[in-house]
C-alpha cells in the first residue's frame, strides 16, 4: 500500500506542500493588518512587529533540531507533531484577547512547530519520490513557498478589509485539520536514531548561534551597530557550534549535524543559491510593496493584485522547470533563471516614479517572476543530488535553514539597501532643487523624515514644490539602487550556478 501510494499519488506532496504554504504565508499576510491588530489589541506598532520578527526568528533558530529530530522521532511523526502545535498556536492567535496571547500563539507556538515541519517536509518529499516525480515534487514545494510570500499582502488585505485578520489565523487551521485528517496518505518512515543520541549541547549552542544571527539580521535596519555585533556572536558561536559538532563526531557520538556534509560542493553552492534567491525574492516584495502603499497609496488589495504578475510567473515557471530540465538539466535552467531575474530587476528600476502606474510594473514583474520560478524550483533538488538517503534529514535542515535565513534576511538587508540609496542621492537632490538650502543641515532631516513616513504624499506635497521634487527624485534614485544591488546579487548567483554539478543521475 505504501508503495502505492509513493509511485501513483500526489496526495502526499499536496499535503506536505499544504504545510508549507501556510508557514511562509505567516511570515507576510500580517504586514497589512498591523494597524488593525493594533486596535483590535489595544497595543502599539512596534509590539506586533516584535511579535512577527520573533516568529521568523524562532522558526530559524530551532531548524537544525527540528532536522536532527526527524532521525529519532521520524520524519512523518515529526511532521504530524508539528502540525498539532501549529493548530494549537494558530488557533491560540486567532482568538488572541492580548498583544501576549498573540506572541505566545504566533511567535512561540508556530514558530517552534514551522521549525519542527519545515525540514521534515523536504525529507518526505525526498522519501516519498523518486527521479523526475521527485524534481517535479520538490519544485512544487519550493514554489508554494514563494507564492504564499507573494500573494501574503493580497491575502492579509482581504481578510482585514472584508473580515478580519483572525480569519488569516483561522484559514490556516483549516488547513491544518485536513492535513491531520489525511494523514494516512502520507507514507510512514522509521527513525534511525534512538533518544539517547540526541545531541543536546550542541543543539543548545546551534540555538543560540542562529539566534544571534536572526535577531542581528532582523534589527538590521534599526541599529546597525548593534546588529553587526549579534551577526558576529552568531557567526563565532555557530564556528564554535561546527567544531563541537566535529569533535563529537570523533569521539564515535552521533553529531547534530554532520559537518561532512559540507564537503559536498551542491549542498554548499545550493544552499548559498537559496539564501540569495528569497533574499532576493523577499526584497523586492517589500521594495515593491513599500512604494505601492506609501507612495502610490494603493490598498493592501490592489498592491497583492499589482504583485500578481510575478506571482503567477513564478509558478507557470516552477511547474514548467522540471519538464525543461530533462532537455536542458538543472544547471542550465537555473543560469537562464539568474539572467532573467537581471533583466527583470533592471527594467522594474526604471518605473519607481511618484506618477508611475500599475501596468508599468508588469513586465519586470513577470520576467523576474519567471526567473525566480526556474532557481526556486530546481535548486533544493540540484542540493540534495549527492546525499545519501540515511544524511537527507539532515541535508534537508542545512537548506531549510539557508532558505528561511535568506527569508529574514531580505527585508531587513534591502531597507538597509533603500537607506544607502536614498542618503546617496539626498545631497545632489538637494544641490539640484533647492541650492538655498544646501547647507541647511535642519532642511535634510526633515527631507530624510519625510523619506522615513514615505506614506505621507499629502503631507510632503503640503510642503510646497521643491520638497515633491526632491522626494521624487530621491525615492527614484534609491528604489533603482536597491535594484541594481539585487541585480548584482542575482549576478552571483548566476556564477555559482555555474559551480553545480549537473543532475545526471536519478535518486
Amino acid at each position: 500500500m505504501e508503495e502505492n501510494i509513493k509511485e501513483h499519488t500526489w496526495i502526499p506532496l499536496i499535503l506536505v506542500c499544504l504545510a508549507s504554504f501556510i508557514i511562509s504565508l505567516d511570515t507576510t499576510f500580517m504586514n497589512v493588518s498591523i494597524s488593525r491588530v493594533v486596535a483590535d489589541l489595544s497595543t502599539d506598532v512596534s509590539t506586533i512587529q516584535m511579535t512577527m520578527s520573533f516568529y521568523t526568528l524562532i522558526t530559524a533558530a530551532f531548524m537544525l533540531l527540528g532536522a536532527k529530530l526527524q532521525d529519532i522521532v521520524g520524519k512523518k511523526k515529526l511532521f504530524l507533531i508539528g502540525a498539532v502545535l501549529y493548530g494549537i498556536g494558530t488557533f491560540t492567535s486567532a482568538i488572541s484577547l492580548n498583544a501576549t496571547m498573540l506572541f505566545i500563539g504566533w511567535a512561540v507556538i508556530e514558530g517552534i512547530a514551522g521549525a519542527l515541519m519545515l525540514p521534515a517536509i523536504i525529507s518526505i518529499i525526498s522519501g516519498t519520490y523518486s527521479g523526475e516525480k521527485r524534481t517535479f515534487a520538490l519544485a512544487i514545494e519550493s514554489v508554494m513557498v514563494a507564492i504564499a510570500a507573494a500573494i501574503g499582502p493580497l491575502f492579509g488585505g482581504m481578510m482585514t478589509t472584508f473580515l478580519s485578520w483572525r480569519y488569516g489565523f483561522a484559514f490556516e487551521l483549516v488547513i491544518v485539520v485536513i492535513i491531520l485528517v489525511m494523514q494516512k496518505k502520507i507514507p510512514d518512515f522509521i527513525p534511525t536514531e534512538s533518544k539517547g543520541d540526541l545531541d543536546i549541547t550542541g543543539s543548545i549552542i546551534s540555538v543560540i548561534g542562529l539566534v544571534l544571527l536572526v535577531f542581528g539580521i532582523l534589527t538590521l535596519s534599526e541599529d546597525i551597530p548593534t546588529s553587526i555585533i549579534l551577526m558576529i556572536l552568531g557567526i563565532i558561536t555557530l564556528v564554535v557550534f561546527a567544531l563541537f559538532e566535529n569533535r563529537r563526531k570523533k569521539k564515535g557520538n552521533v553529531p547534530l549535524l554532520d559537518m561532512e556534509l559540507f564537503k559536498d560542493k551542491n549542498l554548499r553552492v545550493g544552499t548559498v543559491i537559496l539564501i540569495l534567491v528569497y533574499l532576493v525574492m523577499e526584497g523586492a516584495l517589500f521594495t515593491v510593496s513599500l512604494y505601492l502603499q506609501s507612495v502610490l497609496e494603493l490598498t493592501a488589495f490592489n498592491t497583492g493584485l499589482t504583485i500578481l504578475p510575478l506571482t503567477i510567473s513564478l509558478l507557470i515557471f516552477a511547474v514548467g522547470a522540471p519538464n525543461l530540465s530533462g532537455k536542458l538539466n538543472h544547471k542550465t535552467l537555473m543560469a537562464i533563471g539568474a539572467i532573467l531575474s537581471i533583466i527583470g530587476c533592471l527594467i522594474l528600476s526604471y518605473h519607481f516614479r511618484m506618477n508611475a502606474t500599475i501596468v508599468e510594473f508588469m513586465p519586470g514583474m513577470l520576467i523576474l517572476g519567471a526567473g525566480l520560478g526556474f532557481i526556486m524550483a530546481l535548486s533544493v533538488d540540484i542540493a540534495l543530488i549527492n546525499i545519501p538517503d540515511e544524511s537527507e534529514n539532515n541535508a534537508s535542515g542545512i537548506t531549510s535553514t539557508g532558505q528561511s535565513l535568506g527569508e529574514s534576511m531580505g527585508t531587513a538587508v534591502i531597507g538597509i539597501i533603500l537607506i544607502l540609496g536614498m542618503l546617496g542621492g539626498i545631497s545632489n537632490a538637494i544641490d539640484t532643487h533647492a541650492p538655498d538650502h544646501s547647507e541647511d543641515e535642519q532642511y535634510y532631516q526633515e527631507i530624510f523624515d519625510y523619506f522615513q513616513k514615505v506614506g505621507s504624499v499629502n503631507e510632503i506635497e503640503s510642503q510646497g514644490s521643491a520638497v515633491v521634487t526632491i522626494v521624487d527624485e530621491i525615492f527614484q534614485n534609491a528604489m533603482e539602487f536597491v535594484m541594481l544591488v539585487m541585480s548584482a546579487l542575482m549576478g552571483v548567483v548566476f556564477i555559482l550556478t555555474l559551480r553545480l554539478q549537473d543532475k545526471s543521475i536519478n535518486k
